[in-house]
């Protein structure tokens, strides 16, 4: 794809994410349900805290094709490397993990992750944009050019990290309030939840390892941009 053509699609990209972010961070008070959006507001749900990183993804890979239609490819070396890693190690595994994860609780049980008061709150549209949308557009963006993996275990101890942030911000929440982020973890025993966590832990491991497939074989292991 040519540089100009990915400046554009990652420009909108971004102006996408951003308008989905701001639309579910200013729902507004009035029409919130009790039960939701109270301690920790919506940075306490997964679903929006990927909105603010796929914004921020997309404005790094739109100022990466900025500097190279202008020529700047020592600058543009060191926003590709971040955008590269930004994407392989939290876009793409936590969109998946986002979409595939949310539409089969949902499937299941919709109370567990989102209960059916949200639907006069949050439109169809919003709820799409921020749990099906996402996944094609990572998907996409594995079609529209190369992205270079950190070594596998750089990769994995990071996303881990980020994993144990969000957890521990999780049972912060659930100390303070004596209520949990999502119903769904109020059916489990400690041990229960310390195994679902790790559960999830191993899914999302199983969609960086995926995301990391498709790189290689769509693009091949030299094909990456300058």
């Amino acid at each position: 794809m040519e540089i100009s053509t990915l400046a554009t699609y990652h420009c909108l990209a971004f102006v996408w994410f951003f308008f989905v972010a701001y639309s579910i961070t200013n729902v507004k008070t009035e029409e919130r349900p009790s039960e939701v959006f109270l301690y920790g507001g919506q940075w306490k749900y997964l679903t929006v805290l990927n909105l603010v990183l796929q914004a921020v993804f997309y404005g790094v890979s739109f100022l990466a094709d900025v500097l190279r239609l202008i020529k700047k490819l020592r600058c543009a070396k060191c926003i590709i490397s971040s955008r590269d890693l930004l994407f392989s190690v939290l876009a793409f595994p936590v969109s998946t993990f986002v979409c595939i994860s949310f539409w089969t609780l949902y499937t299941y049980n919709r109370e567990l992750v989102y209960p059916k008061s949200l639907d006069g709150v949050i439109p169809l549209w919003l709820n799409h944009a921020m749990h099906t949308a996402v996944l094609p557009f990572a998907l996409l963006e594995i079609l529209a050019l190369p992205h270079r993996y950190p070594a596998k275990k750089k990769g994995l101890i990071l996303l881990g990290f980020v994993a144990f942030l969000y957890i521990s911000w999780v049972l912060w929440i659930y100390s303070v309030t004596g209520e949990w982020v999502y119903p769904l973890f109020a059916l489990f025993s400690p041990p229960g939840l310390a195994a679902f966590f790790a559960g999830s832990l191993a899914i999302i491991v199983s969609f960086y390892n995926f995301g990391e497939f498709l790189n290689r074989m769509i693009w091949g292991q030299s094909k990456f941009s300058p």
